[in-house]
């Protein structure tokens, strides 16, 4: 009999405040995109991060004919100093070091004229033009600086490289973007708290006569307090669950049937990652509700 009571009154703030329970549900919505686009964004960074740093490879460029580095003072690297850093490859450096792959200069020339088959800005190199190098593929991409700092400074050696660094540009961009989604989210569901301890208080004041029938014959406030804390928790699941399906056809048309055909070498985000995150929505819209409710408390004990 309580229950069907409470389901009454529910279903009667509900019907007396639409409009405000549209706005809340709107805003749920879009705050909890945010947040999801945010959570998936990190997910996407994360997934690069692990099937690119994996493929990337520290170059080891060796002197070439002239250069001014001082550790090229004796010209191009000799076959000794090359056998030298071998050996440091495969001893000082063994557990750093999984695989080392000797570029020669007849090699690197013959990838530059499948890369550039008319020549380079007009202009046709040759082999002496070339730079030997090692391409080392590291045990763990992070332990870099390691490797750069037992190679850097060796006889022959001109220059270490972390491919790295090539994208970093793009993640510190994507982490940016994260970053501003999560803000605009933030905004947002200050927004909705706002609006629906809004929406709670114009439904105690419409029901104010009826809530002090309830006082007046000895209802516990929890009882007079639940029917609008509800209120205010329906329409904010309401809205999670629209954020949760916006983002999975977002996912699922934007990135598994669209980018994913096209540029199909890159590991993406997909609809099962919408749903790793959907508890998550789900966890904030009750949060959202929770605190709005604790704001209008001291509100709905003197109705």
């Amino acid at each position: 009999m309580r229950a069907q009571f409470i389901l009454a009154e529910i279903g009667s703030g509900l019907r007396r405040n639409l409009a405000m329970t549209i706005s809340v549900i709107l805003v749920t919505f879009v705050s909890l995109t945010f947040v999801g686009a945010s959570a998936l964004l990190q997910l996407q960074i994360g997934k690069l991060k692990d099937d690119w740093y994996d493929r990337v490879e520290v170059s080891v460029f060796l002197c070439p004919i002239d250069s001014p580095n001082p550790t090229c003072a004796g010209g191009e690297a000799s076959p000794e100093q090359v056998e030298a850093l071998e050996t440091l490859f495969a001893s000082e450096l063994g557990d750093e070091v999984e695989t080392v792959y000797f570029e020669s200069k007849e090699d690197a020339f013959a990838s530059f004229e499948e890369r550039f088959p008319d020549g380079y800005n007009g202009t046709q190199l040759t082999v002496d033009d070339m730079q030997s190098s090692f391409r080392l593929k590291l045990t763990n991409p992070e332990n870099y600086e390691v490797v750069n700092d037992v190679v850097t400074g060796r006889p022959g050696v001109e220059a270490v490289e972390d491919q790295r660094r090539i994208f970093d540009s793009l993640f510190l961009a994507l982490n940016r973007a994260s970053l501003m989604s999560g803000g605009l989210a933030v905004v947002m569901m200050l927004a909705a708290v706002l609006l629906i301890t809004t929406t709670i208080r114009l439904s105690a004041m419409s029901r104010q006569r009826e809530t002090e029938i309830m006082k007046l014959v000895g209802a516990s406030k929890l009882f007079i307090q639940l029917p609008f804390i509800l209120e205010g928790a329906i329409a904010a699941v309401v809205g999670a669950f629209l954020a949760v399906g916006g983002l999975w056809l977002g996912v699922k048309y934007l990135v598994t049937d669209w980018l994913q055909s096209s540029v199909s070498w890159i590991a993406y985000i997909s609809e099962a990652d919408v749903l790793r995150i959907a508890p998550l929505l789900l966890l904030i819209a009750f949060f959202l509700a929770a605190i709005s409710s604790v704001v209008t408390l001291s509100r709905y004990t003197r109705v």
